[in-house]
């Protein structure tokens, strides 16, 4: 009886775990297995962005800084620039409350021998820039100035500006020499004449012209008419 229970007790096997325990056990073996790969990626990743001596480096270099804009043109009082006004004229800004004229044109030498102004100029400039601080080579010379603001002598018919156009009104003296006047201007007695047109050379004038004024440009004739509301 004894060795019988005693066999029985050698041949028994212990009892296979349940199959959700199995499958728990597994799957913490698998995140074990994730977590240490990301490790390793992440220090991978660390070692490759340090320097040997152990700190950060930036391999796109510094950024250049923008160049700092240049606050007038390259050539003093060159197109577009902007004066004051007074007896020491200066470039200046021309969005500043002192700006009083702009540059239409920037020439070499002087007006009498230079490129002609524009018709729309105010008055010209007798430019001189020397010294260490000159800006350019285009140191001596004239330039064209118009007005910012009203009034502007150099349109036609004002009686200013630096030059005689179609719209003009002169007087003329017995030396045959002519001054500019304005149109709207009723006194004096000497006769005055408005230039009506603009020709290459005088035997191209209406047959109508009483005065041939000498003009600068492609067409230096004006060709003038006595107007028989002025009085004289």
């Amino acid at each position: 009886m004894d060795e019988r229970m005693s066999s029985g007790a050698r041949s028994r096997r212990p009892s296979p775990l349940p199959a959700r325990v199995v499958l728990a056990a597994r799957v913490f073996l698998a995140a074990r297995v994730l977590l240490a790969v990301a490790a390793f990626v992440v220090a991978l990743l660390l070692t490759a962005c340090e320097a040997p001596g152990g700190t950060a480096t930036d391999d796109r270099g510094p950024v250049p800084a923008p160049p700092a804009p240049s606050p007038y043109g390259v050539v003093f009082l060159g197109p577009g620039d902007c004066s004051s006004r007074g007896p020491v004229i200066r470039e200046v800004f021309c969005r500043s409350e002192k700006a009083a004229a702009t540059v239409l044109a920037r020439h070499l030498g002087t007006p009498s021998s230079g490129p002609p102004c524009p018709d729309a100029t105010d008055f010209v400039l007798h430019v001189s820039e020397t010294g260490t601080g000159a800006r350019s080579r285009l140191t001596t010379g004239y330039a064209c100035m118009r007005n910012l603001e009203p009034p502007h002598p150099g349109d036609p018919g004002q009686g200013g500006g630096p030059l005689t156009v179609v719209g003009d009104c002169v007087t003329a003296s017995r030396a045959g020499e002519v001054t500019e006047t304005a149109c709207a201007d009723a006194g004096g007695r000497a006769p005055r004449y408005r230039v009506e047109s603009a020709v290459r050379r005088r035997a191209q004038c209406p047959d109508d012209t009483d005065l041939f004024v000498s003009l600068r440009g492609e067409k230096p004739v004006g060709c003038a008419r006595r107007s028989t509301g002025w009085r004289r």
